[in-house]
């Protein structure tokens, strides 16, 4: 689980008076997700007379937080650190100004998850998504064929953030063969192990209640590309059309950006969605563990394998290499395995001086190797 700390805060007795408000404020938060636990966390603030608040919103150094007193605008000046993984985010717990023209965000509490990606395979630095959620949904459209790979990518950012991932194949009546959509359902369900998958469809109606009844506990991200359905799944669980809609191109079902901004809304049923804007890129950002739960088979048959750091190529005794040969491991999902493991771990050696002295060592090993085999195919010596 990625818990991701908030601003360093300094303890603070507290009094009689403000344990007495402090134990009123869960009740006028409680459909947002506050409870004891966040109720114990903002003690120290609350002696300081700051008000609790979620963070619904964030946008150009500012962000909207919903009080016991209904939402305000509030100045995140004083949590504006230079590491991009502190700034405040969507799903925050806020300690604001009581009063004040503006009103300022003076801290958020430590977070219990953080969905965090790379902002770039050439960068080094990661982006918060969400915080404080407990289930990533991320929406696959059927309007084409789906994209396993991709899938796997949210699968791991999912795990690693410590919230529980389910995957909903969106746009369920464009398949209107029964046989068709549980093949379907069944081929993603080999990608992603250990998670639900749901067949919706928001003009039906198909699967959205038992969607519902999923997120009604607790605090629920949307993730997907443009296209996917996501604001249109968004108002069906709302009960409302809150989200706007664009149509998607016929020529490849892409989508524009019909949400360009983090949003935290309170769901009808009970929880609270955060509605994402479409994402072109999913880098993965220091998810080993991630990628682990998502290939959970492989690391499986690895554990058989005959050398402890077996890299699953074409050395002896290698367990997985023989479940490919043997049919019970998709060759698909080795490679997309390698695949991921290789981007994280490029990532993470871009601030890990030792592990990037490994890999260029590795590099080496593997480039003379490389010329040697070339020279014994032509005849000359190594």
């Amino acid at each position: 689980m990625r818990a991701l700390p908030g601003p360093p805060c300094e303890g603070f007795p507290l009094t009689s008076s403000s344990a007495s408000s402090l134990s009123a404020r869960p009740h006028a938060l409680a459909a947002y997700g506050w409870d004891e636990y966040w109720a114990a966390e903002f003690a120290p603030y609350a002696a300081e007379g700051l008000l609790p608040g979620r963070v619904v919103r964030v946008d150009r150094g500012q962000c909207d937080v919903m009080t016991e007193d209904g939402v305000i605008r509030a100045d995140t000046a004083f949590v504006t650190p230079h590491d991009p993984l502190r700034v405040i985010c969507t799903g925050d717990w806020a300690a604001v100004e009581a009063a004040g023209n503006p009103r300022y965000v003076k801290a958020y509490l430590p977070r219990r998850t953080a969905f965090v990606r790379s902002t770039s395979s050439q960068r080094s630095e990661g982006q918060i998504l969400a915080a404080n959620v407990d289930h990533a949904v991320i929406a696959v459209s059927l309007a084409g064929e789906p994209d396993l790979g991709r899938i796997e990518r949210f699968l791991a950012l999912a795990w690693e953030s410590g919230a529980q991932p389910l995957v909903v194949l969106t746009k369920a009546d464009l398949v209107p063969d029964p046989d068709t959509l549980a093949y379907l359902v069944r081929d993603v369900e080999t990608t992603a192990p250990g998670v639900q998958v749901l067949a919706v469809s928001s003009h039906t109606g198909e699967g959205t209640d038992v969607l519902a009844a999923i997120v009604s506990g607790g605090t629920s991200v949307l993730l997907g590309t443009s296209g996917a359905g996501k604001s249109t799944l968004a108002n069906a669980l709302l009960g409302e059309d809150v989200m706007d809609v664009q149509a998607t191109r016929e020529v490849d079902g892409k989508g524009r950006h019909t949400t360009t901004t983090r949003n935290l809304l309170a769901l009808p049923g009970g929880g609270v969605l955060i509605d994402t804007p479409g994402l072109r890129g999913v880098g993965l950002f220091d998810a080993e563990a991630g990628v682990g739960q998502v290939f959970s088979e492989i690391e499986d048959h690895a554990a058989d394998c005959r050398f402890h750091d077996c890299a699953h190529e074409s050395e002896p005794g290698c367990a997985v290499l023989a479940a490919v040969a043997d049919g019970s491991l998709p060759e698909r999902r080795l490679e997309s395995y390698r695949k991921l493991l290789r981007e994280n771990q490029r990532i993470v050696a871009k601030t890990d001086a030792r592990l990037r002295a490994e890999l260029h060592r590795d590099w080496r090993l593997k480039a003379a190797q490389g010329r040697a085999n070339y020279a014994a195919k032509r005849g000359g010596r190594a």
